[in-house]
């Protein structure tokens, strides 16, 4: 079985899902709302790979265009239902990428990088569709806040290496990296935990300049 696969595909579920509701939120017309989408599930994978030089997965297997497509249909037609779920944009955000953390990792493994590169680019797999997201939608990227958002996929690709150490089975290192991510951005959010920042309270920035 392929579990990279899997997640990959799982990981374009939730992010098409939080492009969606993000899109909606700016009251985008259909055009823009599949752009969103896309360009949310496919933009940090889509980095990836010109980085390591190997084939953009969505120009080479369609699945993951149809998935979009048809994520992002379902997801405006049940939209009112998503509206329920409490904070479902972070939720779905949230999942994304814990998905595409592991499978950015897993990615570099297999192209001979050290634990350190392939951390990178599960960082970049899982943080960059969100960026390019919130820039497109005219919103500061959630990975430039002192939220605790890059930490969290920087500490779940650190922990497949430990969980490789220890011998774990391949499956189980996918989902309890994953899990690590996810566990580290909610409990960041329930506690709210923050990198510490520069700026004092009465400090501004004009003075700088």
């Amino acid at each position: 079985m392929d579990y990279t696969l899997i997640l990959d595909i799982l990981g374009v579920i939730a992010f098409s899902i939080s492009g969606v509701l993000t899109s909606l939120k700016k009251r985008m017309d259909a055009f823009g709302i599949l752009i969103i989408a896309f360009v949310t599930s496919v933009g940090g994978g889509t980095l990836r790979d010109v980085l390591l030089d190997v084939p953009v997965m969505w120009l080479q297997d369609m699945t993951y265009v149809y998935v979009i497509i048809v994520t992002a249909i379902l997801a405006v037609i049940f939209r009112k239902k998503l509206s329920y779920l409490r904070k479902s944009l972070f939720l779905f955000d949230t999942l994304g990428i814990g998905l595409y953390t592991v499978v950015g990792v897993e990615k570099g493994i297999a192209e001979g990088f050290p634990a350190i590169i392939c951390v990178a680019l599960g960082t970049i797999s899982a943080c960059f569709g969100g960026v390019i997201r919130d820039i497109l939608c005219n919103e500061i990227p959630q990975i430039f806040r002192k939220e605790i958002y890059a930490t969290a996929c920087i500490l779940g690709g650190f922990s497949y290496f430990i969980f490789l150490k220890l011998n774990f089975p391949v499956s189980l290192i996918f989902i309890l990296s994953g899990l690590v991510v996810i566990i580290v951005r909610l409990s960041a959010v329930i506690f709210k935990l923050s990198l510490p920042s520069i700026y004092k309270k009465d400090e501004d920035i004009e003075d700088y300049w």
